[in-house]
């Protein structure tokens, strides 16, 4: 072999799968670092482009989640309104049924009476405050709620509004209804059994919403984490591998630099 000071073929060489092992140990080190396998487009355009579009659904699925726990919460106020002036329609119930016997006296109708417009005024009450984020389900006017269910926004879950209101299209009885006399209180009694039924049927129409946006927000939690799954499935690293791979390539590294070390002495020979 020819002697050359100025032209080392070994050091080139050496040099050249010295770069391919430095690059290949900067890769290895990035995806332990990132616990990726694809961090950016420079590693695998398509995969990191599909990878981007399925982030984008699971960034949709979590506006989704918060739109179906607002609903939720709205839901279940409006249900504990609704449980609570089902309770008190039967009170009221009571104190009419005891006001329409004949045999009372003065005194005891007066007291039935009041008790009756305290329960009936605590109604409104209720019916006026249960509000929540700003949306009342159950007063005079009520909103309905409404929730989003697909990542687009295109597909949405309505919940009617229940008038709870006295007067209202539910409960018959009115803002000024008492029993002061037996007549009342036996037109009171009417007009409670007829609330009582209502109030029932809105209940059941509030519960089944509440049971068709927990089964939407299940649905929408699993197809999120299998979006997920399939992500690290394109992008992540197999750290147990490229543990593997770093010990190698660091020792290939060492031994590229004793490679390039011994072909720089080769001119050296020429003396």
């Amino acid at each position: 072999m020819a002697f050359s000071v100025n032209t080392n073929a070994g050091a080139f060489l050496a040099l050249q799968n010295l770069n391919n092992t430095n690059s290949q140990l900067s890769t290895i080190q990035t995806q332990i670092n990132t616990g990726l396998r694809v961090a950016s487009a420079a590693d695998d355009a398509a995969t990191f482009a599909i990878a981007q579009t399925l982030r984008s659904e699971v960034a949709g699925l979590n506006a989704v989640s918060s739109s179906l726990d607002r609903a939720q919460s709205t839901i279940d106020v409006a249900l504990a309104a609704g449980e609570a002036v089902s309770d008190l329609l039967i009170e009221l119930r009571q104190n009419a049924v005891a006001a329409s016997d004949s045999g009372l006296d003065t005194a005891s109708r007066n007291a039935l009476n009041n008790d009756f417009t305290q329960l009936r005024d605590q109604i409104t009450s209720i019916v006026q405050n249960a509000e929540f984020n700003g949306t009342n389900v159950v007063n005079t006017g009520g909103d309905a709620i409404v929730a989003i269910t697909n990542d687009s926004g295109t597909n949405t879950i309505t919940v009617g509004a229940q008038d709870l209101s006295l007067g209202g299209g539910n409960v018959t009885i009115t803002a000024t209804q008492d029993i002061n006399t037996q007549t009342e209180a036996a037109a009171a009694v009417t007009a409670i059994d007829a609330s009582i039924a209502n109030v029932n049927t809105s209940l059941s129409a509030l519960g089944s919403g509440s049971n068709r946006l927990e089964l939407q927000q299940t649905f929408v939690t699993q197809l999120s984490d299998s979006i997920e799954v399939g992500i690290g499935n394109l992008v992540d690293a197999d750290l147990a591998q490229a543990s593997a791979d770093l010990q190698s390539l660091q020792v290939r590294q060492q031994l590229g630099l004793q490679a390039l070390s011994i072909a720089n002495q080769a001119p050296s020979a020429v003396l």
